[in-house]
């Protein structure tokens, strides 16, 4: 098995007009290099209607709606996140129970605000009822503020996760940019942390220090937008592990903190 624990896919709202030939390239892509299950998450309108980090209630719910259907179109392939914009708390409240209800089995928050902010935590408990882990979009070390988005680092992600014990969170993108060690020594003692290996970056002494840091039992295999760097990292760590490390890796992980029977075996 190999589940992709951080995938994206487009729809018809997003202002894409290639967005049903971005979507059918991806579920090809995960064919030739044997990806079970993509766990995916839409983000609302992708910024057309309202800002990408900060959806309306109608664009979180635009954005979800066209998840389900991707996965009713292709149960045994994909599974979904629930993306919600915490600033709307009975609203993303209400939106996890539908989505999880429908069948969703995670949770997703992007830059709607800052990982450490209270307002997070009816979110978690949400999550912790559920049994479903929640992915949060960090930055590799924020060094400023950046427009249009609250981004949140690891150093903020550990403060949420230190309150909420009970419920796995997933730090974004380890290869997506930034000082990827400001980010592996600020989890480094948070157990409910694991780190997705997905984002472009490749760089050299990054999955060493993944392992040295947190080891294989928190490494979650993903690939974002870009699979042939995922791919590229799944090869490079199969010269690194253990047959069983490497098998945590590509899904035994992900089965330990996703709902009990998300994935077929």
């Amino acid at each position: 098995m190999l589940i992709d624990v951080h995938a994206h896919f487009y729809q018809p709202a997003g202002g894409r007009a290639d967005w049903a030939e971005r979507n059918a390239s991806r579920l090809r892509a995960g064919e030739q290099i044997e990806i079970t299950r993509h766990v995916a998450s839409i983000l609302g309108t992708w910024g057309r209607r309202s800002p990408t980090y900060f959806p309306s209630p109608t664009d979180v719910v635009a954005g979800n709606d066209a998840l389900l259907g991707l996965i009713a179109e292709h149960p045994e392939r994909i599974s979904g996140y629930a993306c919600v914009n915490p600033n709307y708390t009975g609203h993303a409240l209400a939106e996890i129970a539908r989505c999880l209800d429908a069948g969703m089995i995670g949770v997703k928050l992007a830059a709607s605000r800052r990982a450490n902010d209270p307002l997070l935590d009816p979110i978690c408990h949400a999550a912790r009822d559920r049994g479903v882990p929640v992915l949060h979009h960090v930055w590799q070390h924020r060094r400023h503020e950046w427009g249009g988005q609250e981004a949140s680092d690891a150093a903020e992600l550990a403060q949420l996760a230190r309150r909420h014990p009970a419920v796995p969170f997933v730090l974004a993108h380890i290869g997506g940019g930034g000082d990827w060690l400001h980010s592996l020594h600020a989890i480094r003692g948070v157990d409910n942390i694991f780190v997705d290996l997905s984002g472009s970056g490749v760089d050299h002494g990054m999955l060493e220090a993944c392992l040295a840091t947190v080891g294989a039992a928190r490494l979650l295999w993903g690939c974002d937008i870009t699979i042939c760097t995922g791919w590229a990292k799944l090869r490079y760590l199969e010269r690194l592990l253990s047959l069983d490390d490497i098998e945590r890796v590509r899904w035994r992980n992900a089965m330990s903190i996703f709902p009990p029977g998300s994935f077929a075996t």
